[in-house]
């Protein structure tokens, strides 16, 4: 099924990348890991699921071991909406730009076809559709949308402690600097630049 630019990502994975359904818990025995790091995962979880998973990632984490969590910033997003609304209020002509802030914080919720399908030739498009299903079958949907204070208060209740909100360069993991993984792939950037980063230890 993947063709073009798709194709060569999945091939360009590591050999160490393990495929794994996260329903069915963290394939790692308890208290043998020293960090946990999920990035634009949890928005992709059902809020009801949030504790078990947070209980299993709480399992798998030795004493002291830290969760990095890093989501799309729903207090970003809402801000920028706010400051939008104000501008097309005060001035009309920034009416016509309002939509992409109502966009950037909602279509992943509410947009129906997965986004890699919705850039394929129209065969390939139908059949992707036929045969995968659309967005929220596949996973993409957002399902719920977090900032500091309610990922703080679900940690809390997962018995995490030590709650920090850090950037994409900061880290209580060692080295952190040298992993690089909310860098660009040159390393220059901030990966995603709309994102919350949050950090706890067990």
């Amino acid at each position: 099924m993947l063709s073009g630019f798709r194709r060569e990502q999945f091939l360009r994975m590591d050999d160490n990348v393990v495929v794994h359904d996260l329903r069915k818990g963290i394939p790692a025995a308890d208290r043998s890991v020293d960090a946990v790091y999920h990035s634009h995962v949890l928005e992709h979880i059902d809020r009801d699921a949030v504790p078990a998973f947070f209980a299993e990632v709480r399992r798998v984490l030795r004493s002291g071991g830290i969760h990095r969590i890093v989501v799309p910033d729903l207090e970003r997003y809402a801000r920028g909406y706010l400051a939008s609304l104000e501008s097309a209020l005060s001035e009309p002509p920034a009416r016509l730009h309002h939509d992409s802030t109502v966009e950037a914080m909602i279509l992943q919720m509410v947009r129906r076809e997965a986004f890699g399908t919705s850039q394929q030739q129209p065969l390939r498009r139908r059949l992707e559709n036929r045969i995968l299903g659309d967005a929220r079958k596949r996973g993409e949907s957002h399902l719920w949308m977090w900032d500091r204070i309610n990922l703080g208060v679900a940690l809390e209740k997962a018995g995490f402690r030590d709650i920090l909100v850090v950037d994409h360069r900061t880290s209580g993991i060692p080295d952190w600097h040298e992993i690089g993984l909310d860098l660009s792939e040159d390393r220059r950037y901030e990966y995603k630049p709309e994102s919350l980063y949050v950090e706890a230890r067990r």
